[in-house]
């Protein structure tokens, strides 16, 4: 079952309670001697600056966001109707990597649908609650419930399962979602798809999908250390359908670490900046 989230009412009986509060007491103190009458606070001044700074902060995160060192040409890294992937053995985190791709999108304020093959909607939104919570405390990020509350409506989760999963199948409710104006994606992460079938032709679908409605498109492929990759280091997986995908990403432990590669796209070449995925937080970090 799809999740279904609603853009958040700016006039809510407890919004307006909170802002009430909050107008209360930045109110400027008036001299009870002159003062006869109770003066309104300007209460559109204070939630033009809230939101302002809400703003701010927004823009604090994406300027901090690693990913920018890599050499691509814009935060999105894939333009529009183009493949993405991330590969990683499993339990390295794929997951979270892919879900602070999501979170950035979220904060440019652009649509990210999240499908998942493995997961119930439950786990996959306190995926993006946890990773959230981390980067704002990282970052020393004050107003974290204000500013998540104000990204949220910018996800929609929709989970299948493995053997249900299509092209035509994803199309059809994808579709649905749209032409009912309940959420219309900009990019879309797809976790789980099992690369080791024959999925040549649900790629090349989903591909003419992607570019037919303006999408980038994010998987995650997981590899196995008994595996031999081939000549050029392409796994297994990705032999068949290399040719599909404008960037992947590889995930590689390393010590401690887990090392951020450009397998294929900008930064392949080697001169990319040294980014890791901190095993603790699953972060994305400059490598120390």
């Amino acid at each position: 079952m799809a999740e279904i989230k609603c853009f958040k009412n700016k006039h809510s009986f407890t919004q307006i309670r909170k802002q009430a509060d909050f107008d209360y007491h930045l109110s400027p103190i008036q001299n009870p001697q002159t003062c006869d009458k109770i003066v309104a606070p300007p209460t559109g001044n204070i939630c033009y600056i809230r939101e302002r700074n809400l703003s701010m902060l927004k823009n604090e995160l994406i300027l901090k966001n690693p990913l920018r060192r890599m050499g691509y040409e814009s935060d999105d890294i894939l333009n529009k109707g183009e493949f993405g992937a991330v590969m990683a053995r499993a339990g390295v985190g794929k997951t979270a990597f892919l879900v602070q791709l999501a979170l950035n999108s979220m904060l440019r304020e652009k649509n990210v649908l999240h499908i998942s093959l493995n997961d119930p909607v439950k786990k996959v939104s306190l995926w993006y609650k946890e990773v959230f919570s981390r980067i704002t405390t990282h970052y020393h990020i004050q107003q974290s419930s204000q500013l998540w509350d104000m990204v949220l409506p910018r996800r929609f989760i929709m989970t299948f399962r493995v053997e249900g999963f299509s092209g035509p199948k994803l199309e059809e409710r994808l579709t649905d979602l749209i032409e009912q104006d309940i959420f219309k994606p900009d990019a879309m992460i797809i976790d789980g798809v099992p690369f080791e079938a024959p999925i040549q032709q649900d790629l090349a679908d989903l591909k003419r999908l992607a570019a037919r409605l303006g999408m980038q498109v994010w998987f995650t492929i997981r590899t196995h250390r008994h595996e031999d990759p081939g000549p050029d280091g392409t796994p297994a997986q990705l032999k068949n359908v290399a040719d599909l995908f404008e960037v992947v990403i590889q995930l590689v432990p390393v010590g401690k670490n887990i090392q951020i590669k450009a397998f294929k796209g900008p930064g392949s070449g080697g001169d990319q900046p040294d980014l890791v995925l901190d095993p603790a937080t699953m972060l994305i970090q400059d490598q120390i």
